[in-house]
């Protein structure tokens, strides 16, 4: 069925956050996206922590009828894009059997999220007055989660950068469920003689966990004062962030090239299959 020649309703999927701010940033960027493509319908739903759910959302947006596409913005996939996501989506679709519900893929670690990236890495070693970035330690710091692919995307952006940058140590850190944290990388960095460290949150918008990070920075320019330190931006509001999303729709709408989803020989799959889920991520 091609797209253009009936109702569509982008329905754009965020994380939710504890702290307000994070939910209010999500929505403006929604507001920004629907400026740069003001064709589109583009509804907001949340997993959770807001006001607007899952299956809210997907009841909003399939009023209209036509075809419903899910876009996860959410960097990593795990159990809420691999699994969460999907049985909401199996469940409207058997509430509106008339609506077609495509699902996108999610962000993912990729070029374009390198380029931004780069892009706050080169603005957090201005904000340091540019010093040699051979004793400048990178942590890319991520969520952390039990998915061990969804990690391996932080470890993937991590190598990248390395290899597209003059910086000898470019590590990962996570901020909770998985190891190892910023603190223990900072020490290690230290060790190896780092003389300023740049922390690059791998995150889309502010949070809990984003204001967490700030304290932790504090706290560490205070305990190690003969090392500067510099916290990058993270990456929500990126032009490459509207890109990628716009190509995600294309992607899984067009039909000229397959939705891979990395989820072979992962937790979540073995689960799906012991406890009888469908595990979909096609249309």
């Amino acid at each position: 069925m091609n797209s253009n020649l009936q109702t569509q309703t982008v329905l754009l999927v965020g994380h939710g956050s504890r702290e307000a701010s994070g939910n209010l940033e999500i929505l403006a960027f929604a507001d920004e996206w629907r400026k740069r493509q003001p064709q589109r319908h583009i509804e907001v739903c949340f997993i959770e922590f807001a006001d607007v759910l899952l299956d809210e959302g997907l009841d909003k947006a399939a009023q209209r009828g036509g075809q419903v596409v899910v876009v996860p913005l959410i960097l990593n996939a795990a159990g809420h894009v691999k699994m969460e996501i999907p049985e909401h989506i199996e469940h409207a679709r058997l509430r509106y059997p008339a609506v077609e519900f495509i699902y996108c893929r999610h962000l993912s670690a990729c070029e374009e999220i390198l380029t931004a990236m780069k892009r706050n890495l080169s603005k957090a070693m201005h904000a340091l007055d540019a010093p040699d970035p051979r004793n400048t330690g990178v942590i890319v710091l991520g969520r952390g989660s039990s998915d061990r692919v969804a990690n391996g995307e932080v470890a993937k952006i991590a190598r990248w950068l390395y290899e597209e940058s003059d910086h000898d140590l470019v590590d990962i850190a996570f901020t909770g469920i998985t190891h190892p944290r910023l603190e223990s990388v900072v020490q290690r960095q230290i060790r190896q003689e780092m003389r300023q460290i740049v922390v690059l949150p791998f995150y889309l918008f502010t949070g809990t966990l984003i204001e967490r990070i700030r304290r932790q920075m504090e706290r560490l320019q205070s305990q190690y004062p003969q090392v500067n330190f510099a916290l990058g931006d993270y990456l929500g509001f990126e032009d490459e962030i509207y890109e990628l999303l716009d190509q995600r729709i294309e992607e899984a709408t067009s039909n000229t090239q397959p939705m891979m989803m990395e989820c072979d020989g992962c937790k979540y799959r073995e689960f799906a299959a012991d406890h009888g889920h469908g595990h979909h991520h096609h249309a």
